[in-house]
Parts: structure tokens; C-alpha cells; sequence
């Protein structure tokens, strides 16, 4: 009898959950194309009006000449997100872009793997067609090839003209992968990529040791990839094969999760395809190649246990964390402060066990150092990386304690905020918004730089 109560007590979070999830879909989507209608409607009215740009083309040189001399900031999204050009003019970091003159926002696959998601963004910059590689793509089932960049958003990039990048929650653990890739020179017809291409890494929520989410939302700890029967996971996997496999043009081109290169569309495969990627015979979801199994602890810990962190680049982090502890016990941090979306989530993962009777993701695990969350991410995960070994690292409690700031150091700060804090919604977090973004922007700017004489130092 208790089992069974369980089991409705099961289901019926998982319907919640899932009629939450979608709604909170529906709900940015319906945000983006009334914000699309809105701006027809306002280029439509100014188009009456006389032109105020006379005159002003003088000054706009000038400041194209002085933009084009700094490094670019690249901002790249997290799981589910999209960059600039999807969802109309929505912007994923909440208009954070706007604070730099010279930023840019990529659109990645946004449940792609780790390593194709580095791959696309690789491709982004430097222009090309996406090359997956070889035997990358025959081990998972895809074309090796991907969508073309006649000219790429920053053709000049290499050692000489660096990049700073922000990632976001999975983001960050990509641009550790393609930093990996330079360094090991993995791009073919382009032998001469290191890894101080890279100037900074600055990580917002970073999913750097991956998540026990994953195992509560339907991915199973004895493997890391596996999914259970009834899961919220299972029912995301059923709707985007039936997403990608409808393949409706409009639809994608507003918002795509970035499987294009498994070919899982109807006019390829047919009623066949479908069947076979819903029973898991190919497709992302049998090889394992998308972002889930790379977010789990066990995924994450094969990652990492060949991503370095480089002696002449910069690193910064801001984990998030929205739980306390009450005698002992950690909850929540508070209910007006937390997305409605992520609280149950939050309270969810305060409380996580790892079954008994599977061997702990590594040696010295302990359930109470997962406990602090932010709903999505758990605040270990997302300091710096940790597992299978420890990166450098310093906490960061006051700015002037770290003066002067060196390079192959993980600086970690932790912020008070859930998950989604600090993207799409830029009313709710108010100041504390402009405060991390412009901490962010300053970084980059002001502390991350590279000199050919003194490389450990930082100019003040």
C-alpha cells in the first residue's frame, strides 16, 4: 500500500512538474513573439518620422575604430538557451550584451553535447563549415559535418587576438572544452590554434561538476545516461524527437534544440525514423552525444579528467546558491526570492540521497556537500572544477583581498540567487543584475589581459 502511494505521489510530481515546464516554454516563447510584434510596430511608426541619423556618420566611424580594437566578449548559453537571432529579439542574457561595445552572442545547439556545442562555437568565430570530426561523428551516428559560416563572427581570432568568454551554467563547461581543443590542436586545417587563444574564462552558474538534477529528473546514477521509464527527462526526449522529426521551417528557424546534424527530420527519415528514434535504435538520445549525460557527476567527472586549466589565462566564477540551514537541515533560503519554476526543485535537491546500493561517483563522496543548490546546479558544482582533481582556486570574499589577480587560478565568488537569476528576466534580479554583469564586464576589461613580457602580472 505504501508503494503505491509513493508511486502516486511519484506521478503526480512529475505532472506538476511537467505542466510547469511547459507553461514556463510557453511563456517565454509567447514573450518573444510579442516582443517581435511590438518592434514591427514601432519600426512601422518610425518610418514616418524624419531621419535623426543625419550628420552622425562621423562619429559612428569613430567609434567603430575604437570597438574594433578590443578583444570581443563572447556570451554563450546555457541548456535550453539560444544566442542572438533565435527567438526573435529575446535576449537570453537578459540584455546583458548591451553593457560592452563589443559582445558577442552565439546561438548553440541547446541540448547538443559538450563537445559539439565547442565544436559549433569554434566554427562561430572562426568561420567554416562545422567539422565534428571524424570519428567523433561515426561513434554517435551523425553527419560529420554541420551548418556554414561564410565569414565568422571574429576571423582574426588567435594567439595574437585573444578572446574573453562568459558561459553560463553549461556554457561555461563548453568553453573549457574548447579551450581543451585548442591546446590540443583538434580543428583541422587550423594547426596553429593554442590554448592562449582563450584570454579569460568568467563562469555564471557553471556546470563545471555536473548536477544531481539530472538523477532526479530522470537520468540513472549507475551509468550517467541511462533514463528511467516514467521521467520529466523521458517526456523532453519524446517531444523533441517529435519536434525536430515535424522539421516545420518557421518553427525551427524561431527556436531550434540544434540536432540538425543527426538528420532526424520526416522528409529524410520518414514514419520509420520516427519510431526508431522514439524506441531509441539512433538518434542523440541512443549514443548518449547530448547534454544530460555531460551534466550528470559521473559525466562531468569524464570530462574533466582531460580539461586543464592554463597558467596564462584568467579564470572567474560566480556560483549561486538559494538554500540555508535550519538546525542543521538545509531548505530553501526563502519563497518571494525563488522562481516558481525552481522552488520545489530547490527543495528537491536540499534533500538528495545517493541510492545505496550504487558506488558512489567518486572517492570521499558525501550527500551533504551537494545539498547547497540554486535549483538547477548544486553551489559545488559550480565554484570551480573539483572532480576527478582539484583545480587551483581562490574564494573571493573581498575584490581588494586578491589584488593582484593571477592567471591559472579559479576566483570564485558565491552569489545569493536561483539559477535563472541572471538571464531572461532582467527586472528580477534588479540591481544586484547591473552589479554582477558590470563585476563581470570589468573583469574582462580591466584585470584579464595578456602582455608578451610579463604574463603573470596584472597592470593596474
Amino acid at each position: 500500500m505504501i508503494r503505491w502511494w509513493i508511486s502516486a505521489l511519484q506521478l503526480a510530481e512529475l505532472f506538476v512538474s511537467s505542466l510547469a515546464h511547459f507553461a514556463f516554454g510557453i511563456y517565454i516563447f509567447s514573450t518573444a513573439v510579442a516582443g517581435d510584434l511590438s518592434q514591427v510596430l514601432s519600426d512601422w511608426f518610425w518610418i514616418f518620422k524624419p531621419n535623426l541619423d543625419v550628420g552622425l556618420k562621423g562619429d559612428d566611424s569613430k567609434r567603430a575604430r575604437s570597438v574594433d580594437d578590443l578583444p570581443p566578449i563572447v556570451l554563450v548559453h546555457g541548456i535550453f538557451g539560444f544566442g542572438k537571432g533565435r527567438l526573435g529579439g529575446l535576449s537570453y542574457f537578459a540584455g546583458a550584451e548591451t553593457k560592452d561595445d563589443r559582445v558577442l552572442v552565439p546561438d548553440l545547439g541547446s541540448l547538443t553535447s559538450i563537445y559539439d556545442r565547442a565544436r559549433e562555437l569554434f566554427y562561430y568565430l572562426k568561420g567554416g563549415q562545422v567539422d565534428y570530426g571524424e570519428e567523433h561523428s561515426k561513434a554517435c551516428g551523425h553527419s560529420q559535418f554541420g551548418r556554414t559560416y561564410e565569414k565568422g563572427n571574429y576571423p582574426e581570432w588567435d594567439e595574437n587576438h585573444p578572446i574573453h568568454f562568459v558561459g553560463h551554467s553549461a556554457g561555461a563547461q563548453v568553453v573549457r572544452v574548447l579551450q581543451q581543443m585548442l591546446a590540443d590542436k583538434a580543428f583541422k586545417g587550423c594547426e596553429n590554434t593554442s590554448e592562449n587563444w582563450v584570454l579569460s574564462i568568467t563562469s555564471l552558474s557553471g556546470a563545471f561538476n555536473g548536477t544531481t538534477r539530472t538523477y532526479l529528473d530522470g537520468m540513472l546514477p549507475e551509468d550517467g545516461r541511462s533514463l528511467t521509464p516514467i521521467s520529466l527527462l523521458q517526456l523532453c526526449r519524446v517531444g523533441v524527437i517529435i519536434y525536430d522529426w515535424f522539421d516545420i521551417p518557421w518553427l525551427k528557424a524561431y527556436y531550434n534544440f540544434g540536432f540538425d546534424h543527426f538528420n532526424m527530420s520526416r522528409k529524410k527519415v520518414g514514419i520509420c525514423g520516427l519510431v526508431n528514434g522514439l524506441l531509441r535504435n539512433n538518434g542523440p538520445f541512443a549514443s548518449g552525444d547530448w547534454i544530460l549525460p555531460d551534466i550528470t557527476i559521473t559525466g562531468s567527472i569524464r570530462l574533466n579528467s582531460s580539461i586543464r586549466t592554463f597558467p596564462h589565462t584568467y579564470y572567474f566564477s560566480y556560483a549561486t546558491k538559494c538554500t540555508r540551514k535550519i538546525m542543521g537541515t538545509t531548505v530553501p533560503s526563502g519563497i518571494l526570492g525563488i522562481h516558481p519554476l525552481l522552488f520545489i526543485r530547490i527543495l528537491q535537491m536540499s534533500q538528495w540521497r545517493h541510492p545505496p546500493d550504487v558506488a558512489p561517483p567518486y572517492k570521499g563522496y558525501r550527500d551533504e556537500d551537494w545539498w547547497d543548490n540554486d535549483g538547477a546546479l548544486n553551489t559545488i558544482s559550480m565554484t570551480h572544477p573539483r572532480f576527478p582533481v582539484e583545480h587551483p582556486s581562490c574564494y573571493v570574499v573581498e575584490d581588494s583581498e586578491c589584488q593582484p589577480m593571477q592567471p591559472g587560478i579559479w576566483y570564485y565568488k558565491i552569489v545569493e540567487g536561483d539559477h535563472v537569476l541572471f538571464i531572461l528576466n532582467r527586472d528580477r534580479a534588479g540591481v544586484q543584475f547591473d552589479l554582477i554583469y558590470d563585476s563581470i564586464f570589468e573583469l574582462c576589461r580591466k584585470h584579464a589581459f595578456r602582455t608578451p613580457t610579463l604574463p603573470n602580472q596584472v597592470n593596474h
